[in-house]
């Protein structure tokens, strides 16, 4: 039983055991003035199961080399919760929000899913990986459970036609367009490498950055995968170093390019780095140390310097976190979802969906809405560049 069921039957407890004793006190009273007692404690059973916490719960890899981006996003999700309860909640319920690690594995993904869905969560701010996204979304849509990512990119998120399915971050072959015109323009007449690890988002964003550049009329010099999870790529930087490539474009997460960046610098090698949205993450520069210098990387445009999010930010700070990468994106699907219900006046996921569909937003990431498909119907892609250990915009 889910915690929200069973402080609901706890409730129902109480409720029925008061229309016990009613019952008891009208027995010699007219079979009318029973059914009337039976009524008003009817009613009590309703009015308190409806006054039971809503759960939402954020799945996202909470141990292992993505733990940092986890705490980003559970961070993100617990603060906006905490704001939502001290304005009412939703439809005058309070929230409650369950974590589950879902270790941006597939197979564990699913059993993630499955866990958020069995304690009754009715909304999960998930996943962060697209390759852990992409399964659990068919386990939401079966429990009929809404699903908003602020950090999966992978355009098949949206593109297997779950109605249930949003994000509040946009696509790769929006961001595989950036990417690859910028390679092209900066580029075009040097010795490019497109690295990928293999995974469902580092394979699909390389991939779309490679058709970007192929289109521009561009053929990159080495195309090919990488081991993830490995403690030193000597091996991947000697081959790039040995033809002579000036850039390189990776598709992975930020862990194993920062390791590549500070093996090339330790090397004397001043090939330049180029990778995605999984950078935006101050371990990349933990990791990688001084040579995280000058690393390029495409990224959403940083919701911190809206004015709406300044009070946000600020909470933050003082919290001494510092709200960066994927953590106002959590905090902006949560609103999302919060505003839709309110609009829809109902916590149906039919009317939710609709909601989401035919509103505006107002959220820390700015005004947002969604097309049919789930996706933001404006994707704003915006490059970055790390300097002096934290990342700004290029200028």
């Amino acid at each position: 039983m889910s915690a929200s069921e069973t402080a609901v039957a706890d409730c129902e407890t109480l409720s029925v055991g008061q229309i016990a004793g009613l019952r008891r006190k009208v027995s010699s009273m007219h079979r009318v003035f029973v059914f009337v007692f039976v009524f008003v404690g009817l009613a009590a059973v309703v009015s308190c199961s409806a006054h039971a916490d809503v759960l939402i719960g954020v799945s996202a890899a909470m141990t292992g080399r993505l733990a940092w981006i986890g705490e980003q996003g559970q961070r993100g999700a617990e603060m906006a919760v905490a704001d939502l309860n001290a304005t009412g909640g939703v439809l005058g319920q309070q929230v409650r929000l369950i974590t589950v690690d879902d270790f941006c594995d597939p197979e564990q993904a699913v059993v993630a899913a499955e866990k958020l869905v069995a304690d009754g969560a009715v909304f999960v701010v998930g996943h962060y990986c697209s390759g852990a996204s992409i399964p659990a979304s068919k386990v939401y849509e079966a429990a009929g459970v809404l699903q908003i990512s602020p950090g999966s990119t992978n355009p098949l998120l949206t593109e297997q036609g779950r109605d249930n399915v949003f994000r509040v971050i946009g696509r790769d072959d929006a961001q595989g367009v950036v990417a690859g015109s910028y390679l092209a323009d900066h580029w075009g007449n040097k010795k490019i490498a497109i690295l990928h690890d293999g995974t469902t988002y580092g394979r699909g964003l390389a991939d779309e950055t490679r058709k970007q550049l192929n289109k521009r009329g561009v053929t990159e010099a080495i195309y090919q995968s990488y081991t993830p999870a490995k403690n030193d790529y000597s091996a991947e930087i000697t081959a790039l170093k040995a033809a002579n490539v000036a850039v390189a474009y990776v598709g992975g997460y930020h862990a194993e390019v920062a390791l590549m960046v500070r093996g090339a610098r330790d090397r004397g090698n001043p090939i330049q780095f180029i990778s995605g949205d999984a950078l935006a993450t101050e371990e990349f520069a933990l990791i990688a140390g001084p040579a995280a210098e000058g690393t390029l990387f495409t990224f959403s445009a940083d919701p911190r310097r809206n004015p709406t999010a300044a009070p946000v930010v600020e909470r933050f700070r003082a919290d001494n976190f510092e709200p960066a990468g994927y953590t106002l994106l959590s905090y902006g699907a949560v609103q999302a979802w919060a505003q839709a219900v309110k609009q829809a006046g109902s916590q149906d996921l039919r009317d939710v969906i609709r909601s989401l569909r035919s509103h505006q937003f107002d959220t820390v990431l700015g005004r947002i809405d969604f097309d049919e498909k789930g996706d933001l119907t404006v994707q704003s892609w915006v490059w970055y560049v790390w300097k002096d250990g934290e990342y700004v915009p290029l200028k």
